[in-house]
C-alpha cells in the first residue's frame, strides 16, 4: 500500500496493517480504531479527523503526518516518529508517548490530559493552548 492511496472515510477498525507502508496515504475520517499499526510507514499521511483510538502505532514512522483533529484516546505510540507531524486539536487523552519523538511537532490546542509522556522528545515542538497532566 504505498503512493496516494485513497481510504477517505475507510471502516479499518481493528485492522492488521502492521508493517504496512502508507506513505502519503489519505485515510481522511478513517475508523481505525484498535487497528494494529505497528511499524507502520505513515510518512506525510492525511490523517486529518482520523479516529484512531486503542490504536497500537508501536513504532510507526508519522513523519510529517498530518493528525489534526485526529483522536489517539488510549493509542500507543511508544517509540513512533512523529518529528513534525501536525498534532492540531488532536485528542492525546491516556494516550502513551514513552520514547516518541515529536521534534518540531505542533501541538497547537492539543489534548495530552494523562498522557505518558516519558522519555518523549519534545525538541522544538509547539506548544500553545496545549492541555497537559502527566501521568506517575
Amino acid at each position: 500500500m504505498q503512493g496516494r492511496l485513497t481510504l477517505t472515510d475507510a471502516n479499518l477498525a481493528r485492522a492488521d496493517l502492521a508493517n504496512a507502508d502508507l506513505t502519503g496515504a489519505n485515510l481522511f475520517r478513517a475508523n481505525l480504531t484498535g487497528a494494529d499499526l505497528i511499524r507502520a510507514n505513515l510518512i506525510r499521511a492525511n490523517l486529518f479527523c482520523a479516529d484512531l483510538a486503542n490504536a497500537d502505532l508501536i513504532r510507526a514512522n508519522l513523519f510529517r503526518a498530518d493528525l489534526t483533529n485526529a483522536n489517539l484516546f488510549r493509542a500507543n505510540l511508544t517509540g513512533a516518529d512523529l518529528i513534525r507531524a501536525n498534532l492540531i486539536r488532536a485528542k492525546l487523552t491516556r494516550t502513551n508517548l514513552t520514547g516518541a519523538n515529536l521534534t518540531g511537532a505542533n501541538l497547537t490546542h492539543t489534548n495530552l490530559i494523562h498522557a505518558k509522556l516519558t522519555r518523549a522528545n519534545f525538541t522544538n515542538a509547539k506548544f500553545s493552548d496545549t492541555l497537559m497532566t502527566m501521568l506517575a
